[in-house]
């Protein structure tokens, strides 16, 4: 089965990794757009994000 997985809190990325590792193909992920954060507003990406790029998948992060 091929799927497209949506989320951002990081909660989310469990159910992400089970998908990942079963025998299920995730094409895509689509999740928030980086938003600016703290003092120095540096752009935050979320746990979701973090996830998709550390095992190479595929990260769409429309504006709306």
């Amino acid at each position: 089965m091929r799927i497209i997985f949506m989320g951002t809190p990081a909660f989310a990325v469990e159910s992400l990794k089970v998908l990942h590792q079963s025998n299920h193909a995730v094409v895509a992920v689509i999740t928030a757009i980086d938003k600016p954060a703290g003092r120095g507003r540096k752009l935050n990406q979320s746990a979701v994000k973090e996830y998709a790029l550390s095992e190479n998948l595929n990260i769409l992060q429309p504006n709306n």
